[in-house]
């Protein structure tokens, strides 16, 4: 991906948080000359992998297969003093994909913040690594749901689903219905070793340093 691209897209993302007044902290905003003034908290957020984060999974594709997140707060898994929580918040874009995946560790809810609507899909991954045929029971606004595999819920603005560990799940904005806004709460989340794709995928995008960064991703903060 190219920076050029991740800077117009980390434009797009915050006129929208703002639309929606979602307000970010002040280092959401920060040039890389600012964070080189904090490298005590560059430090603290890249150990945590807090900040922004794009990727397009390796598609090349990002407006059909991508995802644009910025992690608010976040532990490190086992740390005694270490917050045992994480939070997120996400712009999805009509029709685009975060690809199947699951958590071994990880529980999280998933809330549309506003904006669209957001539709996700769920499976049970069987023995062969492969998506079965069972239905899945999800927790959706405190109420128990049971669907079939594979079958899309559309959550709407302030709605959300639990999703346990170990359930293979999928999601993209509604056509039609504009970007969405999408909160994730979870138990400490470590996007370097929990994350299992269904298919063989990166989660973490190629840079093409065609322009300086607007606001650097967490990665860009260990060279701060």
């Amino acid at each position: 991906m190219r920076r050029s691209e991740i800077n117009d897209m980390l434009r797009d993302a915050t006129a929208r948080m703002a639309a929606h007044g979602f307000a970010l902290p002040p280092w959401a905003h920060w040039s890389s000359a600012e964070w080189r003034t904090r490298a005590d908290v560059a430090r603290h957020c890249v150990a945590r992998q807090i900040g922004w984060d794009v990727t397009d999974f390796g598609s090349g594709r990002f407006a059909e297969r991508g995802l644009l997140l910025l992690c608010l707060r976040n532990g490190r898994p086992g740390g005694a003093a270490e917050r045992s929580y994480a939070e997120k918040i996400m712009v999805m874009r009509e029709g685009q994909e975060t690809p199947w995946h699951h958590h071994r560790v990880k529980m999280e809810d998933i809330i549309v913040r506003g904006g669209g609507n957001l539709v996700i899909e769920f499976a049970h991954r069987n023995a062969e690594g492969t998506r079965d045929a069972r239905d899945v029971t999800v927790m959706v606004d405190e109420t128990a749901v049971t669907i079939a595999a594979a079958t899309p819920l559309i959550l709407c603005p302030g709605s959300s689903v639990t999703l346990p560990q170990g359930l293979d799940h999928r999601f993209y904005g509604q056509a039609g219905h504009g970007p969405v806004l999408v909160g994730e709460v979870s138990v400490v989340n470590d996007d370097l070793t929990d994350n299992y794709f269904l298919d063989d995928v990166g989660r973490f995008a190629a840079l093409e340093e065609d322009e300086l960064p607007l606001y650097p991703l967490w990665s860009d903060l260990r060279n701060i």
